[in-house]
């Protein structure tokens, strides 16, 4: 089978420095009670990922729908499979502030189909479409293994993975009802991935753009 190169990449590359405690003047809505904002450079340009200062704002109407038919939009799990942990918003933020102070053993993947991306996502995320990984979606062995390899940090040792030196993986799709995320997990392990090395962001860009934290969209 002819190799279709994988030819998702990093929505962008993140530097990121937390801020300090402003006053109640300076800014209404913080993140937590010791994180107000982080402030930073993405693709050289400045940007800020704090949450909405408008009391008044109401969420993203792409995320307000209540009801999707199940399945396969159907709520998932807390606890998605034994080894991976399921993390929450400050979790994926203190993931983001790693890699931007240098640490490249982390990936934050956005698990959606491009034209989920295309709304926004979290910053400093890389899409790999959950179709990407999948077999029964005509991921071939061939473009599977590149991802492993060439994005994940995994050796192939004839016809063996190693995966001591893989990478943290921080998974994340549209949020509790959707499973393209799940998806991308399930594959992985069944490739043998290690699952102490997969992290779930379970709430995903609904809870993300219910909290009012700040999303970009991949440039064109």
């Amino acid at each position: 089978m002819k190799l279709n190169k994988i030819t998702s990449a990093p929505i962008a590359v993140l530097a990121v420095v937390l801020v300090g405690n402003a006053s109640a003047a300076d800014l209404a809505v913080g993140i937590s009670r010791s994180m107000d904002k982080f402030e930073g450079t993405l693709n050289g340009e400045k940007i800020t990922i704090m949450r909405n200062q408008n009391q008044s704002a109401t969420v993203n109407p792409a995320f307000a729908k209540t009801s999707r038919k199940c399945p396969p939009f159907c709520i998932q799990p807390i606890h998605l499979s034994p080894g991976v942990e399921t993390i929450g918003e400050l979790e994926v933020i203190d993931y983001v502030k790693k890699m931007a102070a240098g640490d490249d053993s982390i990936v934050l993947i956005d698990s959606r189909t491009p034209d989920w991306v295309s709304k926004g996502t979290i910053p400093g995320s890389t899409n790999i479409p959950w179709t990407k990984l999948n077999p029964a979606k005509g991921a071939d062995p061939i473009s599977v293994s590149e991802i492993l390899t060439g994005r994940f940090g995994a050796r192939e040792l004839e016809g063996l993975w190693d995966f001591a030196e893989a990478k943290t993986l921080v998974l994340f799709c549209n949020g509790m009802w959707c499973g393209q995320s799940p998806n991308n997990i399930s594959n992985l392990l069944r490739f043998g991935y290690p699952a102490h090395k997969i992290k779930w962001y379970r709430g995903g860009m609904q809870d993300w753009e219910i909290l009012g934290l700040t999303s970009v969209k991949p440039k064109s």
